[in-house]
């Protein structure tokens, strides 16, 4: 103890140790010591030496203070010092710590964010930037090491927690690949770290925060993990808490790490868009009317805020997430908000430009959210459109640079993929909307074209010419433009005043933003070049302007005019005799060369500054001197270099051949266009012919489905039919049994006979009438034959209909035949009733009759439906013959007719069967009653004369009763 006494307390006698050898003496101490007090008091006083002994502490303790970490788990006191020790070693920032007592308990409190110190000797900090990365490299060799502290992180105790989460950033700051592939792979290693932002004390939840920017920097697999692990509510939640905009350096944290997250991420970007956060951002824009004093924290949040709008609609992420969230942005109202701040007035200037960059983004490409910037206006007297007033700010020279490239990009993004507000700014040129009263978006792009000031110069040629962006129409109709140069001298068109101010010589930036306007034009637009050619001093400038030897300045001015005489070649539709295709490729080969044109034409992408305008739309320059390249431009140059190349070197014959070419390639995708119509037309019939097919079948279906149950009923009938005249059989005998007694009372009976005979009447009259429509159906089926045949006259496809109706003929006469059979027994039945047969003969006979009748009707219902199956199978047949399909149609309603007349038949036919029965009831009545009469007289002795007495006695009754009559 009086050692560590001698260390960190008073001076001891004696000549002093060296710091190296008292760091190895508490490396021995902090290795033997079986007292954890020892320890303890040894560690404290390596933290103490570690800042100052930062390489002898780090090369000698570093294997000590983990083993530490390892084996003193259960004390928090020596873990936080051997924490802070490590820390001290391994980070290479210079700090401004308050010195901890041993008996603190209170942390003080932090801001959570480092401050870099810059050393004035810059040799000594590289050196401490070296060992940092050494001492880094040395802790993370042994992946354990990092899943040890991942581990200690759990521990709630701030002298643990807080140093943990300081060493962990450090070892992230210096190696951060390699800490973030053993932290990736480690068991709940991000979820451990997410539990960081929800500590309740501030200074772990701000460190946290840094911990969790280094943890997420370029590592999309760790920036979807710590996403999901719902990230995206907690930080929203704690800048909610701080104040939004209004918050301190924690809310600018919270926007870095979200900036972070969601950055070149399309998954976490959709998943911030699906959970409806960004409808969370809408309050964060909201400023009141005085907006002076803003601080400086203030600024830069509001500036992270604005960056992270622009994230998740940067034109670098995919076309339909970029859309999604513009829209989602408009929906919610943040597009109005910003658009609120656009107009505001005392907004700082850096605010502002920010403002228009996140809204020439929000609004790019989508056509809601432009009609709606083109909706806005700025709170002036009289209003003005906030087009308006923002062009104002780009032509105007005394306006920030930054601010007028933020303009220009505004307007670029709100004509971009837009016909209809190119044309309401074209519109506002022509001659016909020119209101002098008011100043309009056209006067503003002429004065800044026109203007002294060569910035805005470049500034307003390369909005008109996003005004004309492949739009044909819009191109035509700026050759209707027409400028009055001075007084008593006839106006110029716009097309003439460019290229005369190009002939004056003025600035390279004039020169170049003039030239790319002009190359926009008459790109693609015959009648442009056309108009260009016709100016007489146009080619020979051109030439001449080529042909020069000039320096370095004029050799992309020099690129810009072999381009535009090039795009005069390609898209020339030799209407001018002077400058044809072939007339202009002789004067470049005799004036110019081939070979120098070409090699001046590719002075346009060798310039340095050409790349840098081909990475992103966003004009992004240092100076103004450097703002020469659009990047629409540099899209148009990509695409015209090699075509104009080609046209130059191609010969006439070349061009005929191309020209036929052209004309077969026509021809031919004339062709393939008339074939690819006839396909969809075939389609179109194939699927309709499909769809009649499935509809057929299901009909076929359900008439299967009717047969069989058709048949089942038929059969059912059958029997029915079989025991009822088994039943009739065994009546019949009866009868005949007693028809020897009937007779001898018959004469008694004259007055029933009477009435028998006249019921015999009638059912002969009701089956001369079923005769009859009996012939009528023969006729109506012979007549649906007939057509059948004829509609299937000349056909050779379809022998098999005719076979089905040959089929159907011979089962309709042998129906017929059986119908006669019947008739004829019938009328031998009427026969036997009209010579005076028995009542009870009568009786059976009408029966056998009705039974017959029941079989006839049977038959016909069996030939119906085996009508309705042809009529079916006619019908499928018939959807290929359109002929055929008329003939089936009507024979199909005749079948209906004779349907309904078969049911009126069968109606009455069961009608004269229920009228037998009762005659066959009355029949038994009477017979009871005559035996019951014999059976008497034979009781009151009376002599009952046999059948054939009774038989003469009726004769002779009859006769008497003839005479008495005549008398």
């Amino acid at each position: 103890m009086n050692f560590l006494r001698g260390v960190m307390g008073g001076q001891a006698a004696g000549p002093q140790p060296s710091g190296a050898e008292t760091i190895q003496k508490l490396c021995d101490r902090v290795a033997s010591s079986t007292l954890l007090d020892d320890r303890r008091d040894a560690v404290r006083a390596l933290k103490s030496l570690s800042k100052k002994y930062r390489m002898e502490v780090g090369t000698q303790a570093m294997d000590h203070l983990i083993n530490i970490l390892q084996t003193d788990r259960s004390d928090s006191e020596i873990l936080g010092y051997a924490l802070d020790t490590l820390y001290n070693i391994i980070c290479n920032d210079e700090e401004e710590e308050q010195d901890e007592s041993e008996d603190a308990v209170t942390p003080v409190p932090a801001s959570g964010k480092n401050k870099n110190v810059s050393m004035p000797d810059e040799a000594a900090q590289k050196q401490a930037d070296d060992l940092g990365a050494q001492f880094t490299e040395q802790f993370v060799q042994d992946s354990e090491h990092v899943t040890l502290l991942l581990a200690l992180l759990e521990e709630f105790d701030f002298h643990v927690r807080w140093p943990g989460v300081k060493l962990l950033t450090a070892l992230l700051k210096n190696q951060c690949v390699q800490v973030q592939g053993i932290i990736l792979v480690s068991p709940m290693g991000v979820s451990r770290l997410m539990d960081l932002l929800a500590d309740s004390r501030e200074v772990i939840r701000n460190d946290g925060l840094l911990l969790l920017q280094q943890l997420t920097k370029s590592n999309a697999a760790i920036q979807k993990i710590v996403a999901f692990e719902n990230a995206f509510e907690r930080l929203l939640d704690i800048i909610t808490e701080e104040g939004s905009s209004d918050g301190g350096i924690v809310v600018e944290d919270c926007l870095l790490l979200l900036v972070n997250l969601l950055k070149n991420n399309s998954s976490n970007q959709n998943f911030f868009k699906e959970g409806s956060y960004i409808q969370r951002m809408k309050p964060w824009f909201e400023v009141g009317d005085d907006n002076s004093g803003w601080s400086a924290q203030k600024v830069t949040n509001l500036h992270l805020m604005l960056q992270l709008v622009r994230v998740m609609v940067s034109p670098v992420n995919s076309p339909g997430a970029t859309a999604s969230c513009q829209k989602s942005m408009y929906q919610c109202g943040l597009l109005q908000q910003l658009c609120t701040i656009l107009m505001a007035t005392g907004v700082p200037a850096d605010i502002l430009t920010e403002t228009i960059n996140t809204v020439s983004e929000v609004i790019r490409g989508l056509q809601a959210n432009q009609d709606y910037f083109a909706s806005v206006n700025a709170p002036s007297n009289p209003p003005r459109p906030a087009i308006v007033v923002l062009l104002m700010s780009m032509v105007n020279e005394r306006q920030p640079f930054v601010l007028r490239c933020a303009v220009l990009y505004c307007f670029q993004c709100f004509l971009y993929k837009n016909q209809k507000g190119q044309g309401e700014i074209v519109a506002t040129l022509l001659p016909s909307t020119i209101d002098a009263n008011s100043i309009s978006a056209g006067q503003l792009l002429c004065g800044g074209l026109f203007s002294v000031d060569s910035l805005s110069n470049w500034c307003a040629a390369v909005a008109l010419a996003h005004a004309l962006q492949d739009n044909l129409t819009q191109k035509e109709q700026l050759l209707r433009v027409q400028l009055a140069t001075s007084l008593g001298k006839p106006p110029v068109s716009l097309l003439q005043q460019c290229t005369n101010i190009l002939s004056q010589g003025s600035k390279v930036q004039t020169r170049v933003g003039l030239l790319m306007l002009l190359c926009t034009w008459i790109n693609n637009c015959p009648i442009a070049v056309t108009h260009f050619l016709h100016n007489q001093e146009n080619v020979p400038f051109l030439t001449a302007q080529i042909s020069e030897n000039l320096g370095e300045d004029e050799r992309l001015v020099q690129g810009l005019c072999a381009l535009l005489l090039g795009i005069c070649i390609y898209y020339n539709d030799n209407s001018l005799e002077n400058y044809t295709k072939e007339k202009l490729k002789q004067l470049i080969e005799k004036r110019i060369g081939k070979e120098n044109f070409v090699e001046k034409l590719g002075f346009i992408t060798k310039h340095e500054l050409y790349s840098r305008a081909a990475q992103k739309p966003q004009p992004v320059f240092l100076s103004p001197e450097q703002m020469l390249f659009d990047h629409e431009f540099t899209k148009l140059v990509k695409e015209l270099e090699g075509v104009i190349t080609k046209a130059v070197h191609k010969s006439s014959e070349d061009e005929k051949k191309e020209e036929e070419v052209k004309k077969t390639i026509e021809q031919h995708d004339n062709i393939v266009t008339q074939y690819k119509e006839l396909i969809r037309e075939q389609d179109a019939q194939i699927q309709e012919l499909k769809e009649q097919v499935a509809s057929i079948s299901s009909q076929n279906e359900q008439m299967q489905t009717t047969v069989t149950q058709q048949l089942a009923q038929i059969q059912q009938h059958k029997d029915q039919y079989n025991i009822l005249k088994l039943k009739l059989g065994k009546e019949n005998q009866n009868q005949s049994n007693s028809q020897g007694d009937s007779s001898q009372v018959n004469g008694l009976q004259t007055e029933e006979l009477t009435q028998l005979r006249e019921e015999v009447e009638e059912l002969r009259k009701q089956h001369t009438l079923l005769q009859a429509q009996l012939h009528d159906k023969d006729a109506l089926i012979n007549n649906l034959r007939s057509e059948t045949a004829e509609g299937s006259a000349g056909r050779s496809d379809n022998t098999e209909l005719l076979k089905e109706l040959e089929a159907l003929r011979s089962q309709v006469e042998s129906q017929s035949a059986e119908i006669n059979q019947m008739t004829t027994e019938r009328q031998e039945l009427l026969r036997r009733a009209e010579a005076g047969s028995a009542d009870a003969v009568s009786s059976s006979g009408g029966s056998l009759d009705a039974a017959k009748m029941a079989e006839v009707e049977s038959r016909l219902a069996a030939q119906t439906t085996e009508t309705d199956r042809l009529k079916e199978e006619v019908k499928s047949l018939s959807e290929s013959r359109a002929e055929l399909e008329q003939q089936l149609a009507t024979a199909t309603s005749t079948v209906a007719i004779l349907q309904t007349e078969q049911a009126k038949l069968q109606t009455e036919v069961q009608e004269s069967k229920k009228e037998q029965d009762d005659l066959l009831m009355l029949l038994a009545d009477q017979d009871q009653k005559i035996l019951s009469l014999k059976q008497k007289l034979k009781d009151l002795g009376e002599t009952v004369d046999d059948e054939d007495d009774l038989d003469t006695r009726d004769q002779t009754d009859d006769d008497f009763e003839e005479d008495e009559d005549e008398d």
